[in-house]
């Protein structure tokens, strides 16, 4: 009889939790009134970091290239390895910094960084920049925060839209 009583006060509280007031789901025309606005207030941001970041090289009379994704490089020591491709796992010493100087990453305290390329799991940037690259080639990769982490960082050392550089040596290239 318990069992009864119990399986009738859940369906009465189950019943009383549940209203009417459902939302519709939104209208096409509802949903896409939204992306102009969004739109224009990422281009605000995106051209608001390229600002900082050719702020930033001016200043130290930094020569970068820009990719069509918005990647900042320079590969300043060619190496003579193999060309990186999407299969070849990347071995790779780096350092991490915010463009103020703060060191967020390196290999020398965490060793080297080892990754799939073609398969995510990295910075966006960073991948685009290591398919630039060959075995034993050294760059220079600012990525605004689009291509790195973001608009939340990494919740760790990375704060939330940072713009980073990497400081990259492409040591190795293996098969998966």
């Amino acid at each position: 009889m318990k069992i009864i009583f119990f399986i009738f006060i859940g369906f009465i509280v189950f019943n009383s939790s549940c209203t009417n007031d459902i939302k519709k789901a939104q209208s096409i025309e509802e949903i896409l009134s939204y992306k102009e606005p969004l739109v224009k207030v990422n281009q605000i941001l995106v051209d608001k970091d390229s600002g900082l970041i050719a702020s930033y090289c001016n200043r130290r009379h930094l020569n970068l290239n820009i990719s069509k994704s918005g990647l900042w490089y320079k590969i300043y020591h060619l190496g003579k390895g193999d060309s990186t491709k999407a299969g070849k796992i990347a071995n790779l010493n780096y350092k991490i910094s915010l463009l103020d100087g703060k060191q967020c990453y390196s290999s020398d305290s965490l060793g080297p960084k080892s990754f799939l390329i073609g398969q995510g799991g990295v910075e966006k940037g960073l991948e685009i920049g290591i398919l630039m690259m060959r075995e034993g080639d050294k760059a220079k990769f600012i990525l605004p925060p689009g291509l790195a982490y973001g608009l939340i960082g990494d919740e760790k050392k990375i704060p939330a839209r940072s713009i980073i550089m990497y400081e990259v040596e492409l040591i190795q290239l293996t098969d998966y």
